[in-house]
């Protein structure tokens, strides 16, 4: 650690801002590390800025921090910054379980509900108006926003992050003598006393948020309002929560009083030491963020003075490559993955990120490709730890599912329901909240996909302890799919099909057969088979399934168009260029098309499709079409969608904001949408590794731009991580770890050599 490092680690001080709080309660403090060594500035992976953010610019330049609960956008004002604050559970709406006129669900914030912001911080040190060499920079590295700049000779420091192990948001002013005030704010009307509140939201959910500082100097607190006078040194720790539940039997309710729970938590962290606090937060992030590194070759001195935004113009205006950047983008998703994704609620559409208590679509968890999108990247990243929330999101959502699912699916004013009369199992919408609700329309295919996602973790951590946690999720979603399917002759032959559906989000909303709906129920049944043969149960109901499997309509390619079929029908009934690659998750995220194993000409159709859908649309449809064109090994058309995605947004432009946020353009607006953030870095290493059980195959779809390189810890399915060291475009030396797998055939180009390996063991190859 450089002594500049060191020396702001240091905290001396007696001020302590705690008014308000009720006595100590008994709290599990983090154990301390003595000494953490941060990586310096000089080796860390960063995004930097030399301008302070906007606040009316906020979701294109604020920069995020976040513990998986607790989020906050930081702006980095010296005279006046803002702090925007979530809590992942911050939801209103309830279990929305009527339908309306349409047999469909309300969609609309008094019942579906929506996410919305905790509490706003504003910090303003009047002095520091006019100040010279300011720089800001999130540090990817050590996973800490700063912002250091000059007054009057004097140069100040500000540290925001939030800290897992601590549970709070902590901001560190560091520095010459400063005063000023720190004022909290609510967003739904709430009274501030003690530099606290406390509320309920309509549907009884309660809340609290607390800020609380300790300083060198003199610190007080009155109102909303925390002032410091003369701290060389301040320390400024947010805590907040709900009383949310992932637990339905319990209402989604616990029995804890949110403000008190949050002032212990801000009384424990104020009290500790500024260092051990960092040390901390810095020992826990990396323990996943060093889980990965990522080379993807040099990028020029030119390039690298650059400020982020600047570099990011450049290589879209350019064409010139820029590695470094690229590699970047990637840690950045596995950034937001870290901070939005641990022990507690999963990725929504915006992450624990937003501005605005009316977020487009309610910042919701869509089932057609968005939440699945947000986690394609964990165990790819060296990440699946963050994929717990997910899993644990829809173990602890299936009773509720299930419940209205029997209750209104088979409604007669439904267009979706079974024609069968049978239900079983459970289904979703299209959007679904944190209440067990649902929203829009009724969705027979997202059980299905959601179970695409959870059983491929398994595929990647070969846990037998997690596949026993979400097995009820398969049954049940394979029992929907065996009182929905109808039988229906095509070619002389009796084959099972879906029933009237819609194919996301285009076309006919009644064709039976839709190819999406084929293909992601025949990965069910495929996965669910699997897991009973892991667990050693269910064997009668497996042979079912099985029976069912083989007698699925699989999906033909179009002798009018070339393309694979997206309906039972030789003709387009949708939009050609649409945003969704729907009838393509056989392909991606699914196995059943596969390059190396299917019929060349069902390939062609899958490649007619995609070239068909063309290259240009939103940034998570880009992410799926580079993810595609990677599976087909075109290095090329994978490597121009990931571009796509990171060219700058301007104009009301889809694309990357200067935070690296995907912008999203909807109608008059501009909105922050995540999944691309995450899409498109795993693209990125499907580019470099692509795996099946099984397989694992090295820089199957590697770009010129990449021509030398290193990457290590990415997860490979069947039970793997692969370190893989290449140059000239040719791979020269790679190491396979077992996490639980057994048996892989690796391959890079035409070179071939089947792996036997016991768990934790390793073995290196030199090509």
């Amino acid at each position: 650690m450089t002594n500049s490092r060191r020396n702001f680690l240091k905290l001396t001080g007696a001020g302590l801002a705690l008014s308000g709080l009720r006595p100590f309660e008994a709290h599990a403090e983090p154990a301390r590390p003595e000494d953490v060594d941060l990586v310096p500035n000089d080796q860390a992976s960063t995004l930097w800025y030399p301008s302070p953010a906007t606040e009316a610019k906020i979701m294109e330049q604020a920069l995020p921090v976040g513990n998986g609960r607790l989020g906050a956008l930081t702006g980095g004002d010296p005279a006046n910054d803002f702090l925007y604050l979530a809590d992942a559970s911050l939801w209103s709406g309830d279990a929305n379980d009527a339908l309306q006129d349409d047999g469909q669900f309300p969609y609309e914030t008094t019942k579906f509900g929506t996410f919305s912001v905790l509490a706003k911080l504003r910090i303003k040190i009047p002095a520091h108006a006019n100040f010279t060499g300011y720089r800001r920079q999130l540090d990817l590295s050590n996973g800490v926003v700063s912002a250091s700049y000059t007054v009057n000779g004097t140069r100040f420091t500000r540290e925001v992050y939030a800290s897992h192990p601590d549970d709070v948001v902590i901001v560190r002013l560091s520095g010459g003598p400063q005063s000023g005030t720190i004022t909290l704010e609510g967003t739904h009307g709430e009274t501030v006393a003690d530099a606290s509140f406390a509320a309920s939201l309509p549907n009884g959910l309660k809340y609290a948020a607390v800020v609380t500082a300790t300083g060198s100097g003199k610190v007080a607190v009155k109102g909303a309002d925390v002032t410091f006078t003369d701290c060389r040194d301040l320390l400024i720790v947010f805590s907040g929560g709900t009383n949310y539940a992932a637990d339905a039997a319990k209402g989604f309710r616990t029995a804890g009083d949110p403000l008190t729970i949050a002032k212990t938590k801000a009384r424990t962290a104020a009290a500790a030491n500024a260092s051990a606090l960092l040390a901390t937060h810095v020992k826990d992030y990396q323990s996943l963020y060093n889980r990965q590194t990522i080379d993807l070759g040099r990028s020029t001195r030119t390039q690298r003075s650059l400020d982020s935004w600047s570099r990011i113009a450049v290589r879209y205006t350019s064409g010139q490559p820029d590695p470094e950047l690229e590699a970047s983008y990637l840690q950045f998703g596995r950034y937001l993955t870290i901070t939005s994704s641990r022990d507690s609620l999963p990725i929504n559409l915006q992450g624990l990120w937003l501005h605005t208590n009316n977020p487009d679509w309610m910042a919701d968890y869509h089932t057609d490709i968005n939440v699945q999108m947000n986690y394609w990247l964990a165990d790819r990243a060296g990440l699946s730890p963050c994929f717990d929330a997910f899993a644990d999101y829809c173990v602890s959502q299936l009773s509720s599912w299930s419940s209205v699912t029997q209750k209104l699916f088979n409604d007669p004013r439904n267009r979706f329901r079974n024609t069968t009369g049978k239900i079983a199992g459970w289904a979703v919408a299209f959007s679904t909240n944190t209440h067990g609700g649902l929203g829009w329309w009724w969705h027979p295919g997202g059980n299905a996909w959601l179970c695409n996602s959870l059983w491929q973790h398994y595929e990647f951590t070969q846990d037998r302890a997690y596949l026993s946690k979400i097995y009820p999720l398969l049954k049940g979603a394979c029992e929907f799919w065996e009182s929905r399917l109808i039988t229906m002759t095509v070619n002389g032959r009796e084959v099972l099909v879906d029933d009237n559906d819609w194919s996301p989000e285009h076309g006919p909303q009644d064709a039976k057969g839709i190819t999406y709906a084929q293909e992601i129920v025949w990965d069910l049944f495929q996965s669910f088979r699997a897991a009973t043969a892991v667990l050693g149960v269910d064997g009668a109901y497996a042979a079912t399934i099985k029976g069912l499997q083989d007698r699925l309509y699989l999906p033909e390619v179009s002798p009018k168009t070339g393309w694979l079929q997206e309906w039972m029908s030789q003709d387009n009934l949708g939009e050609t260029t649409h945003r969704h690659l729907s009838p393509l998750v056989g392909f991606f995220p699914g196995d059943r098309i596969a390059a190396d194993t299917s019929p060349p000409a069902l390939l062609d159709g899958v490649r007619n499709l995609l070239i068909a859908r063309g290259m240009e649309s939103y940034g998570w449809s880009c992410s799926w079409r580079a993810l595609c064109w990677a599976r087909l090994k075109d290095a090329d058309r994978a490597y121009q969608s990931v571009l796509n995605v990171m060219r700058p947004s301007i104009n009301m432009g889809n694309g990357t904001a200067p935070n690296f946020f995907d912008m999203y353009a909807n109608g008059d607006h501009m909105l922050f949408q995540i999944d691309a953030n995450l899409g498109a870095p795993s693209a990125m290493l499907e580019m470099l590794v692509y795996s099946r059980p099984g397989v694992i195959e090295l820089l199957p779809a590697l770009p010129s731009a990449w021509a030398s390189g290193k990457v290590t810890g990415v997860g490979a399915r069947g039970g793997f991580t692969v370190d893989v060291a290449w140059t000239g475009g040719k791979v020269t030396r790679a190491t396979i770890r077992s996490v639980g797998g057994t048996k892989t055939e690796l391959r890079a180009g035409s070179w071939r050599r089947t792996l036997t390996l016991r768990a934790g063991e390793s073995v290196t190859i030199t090509l």
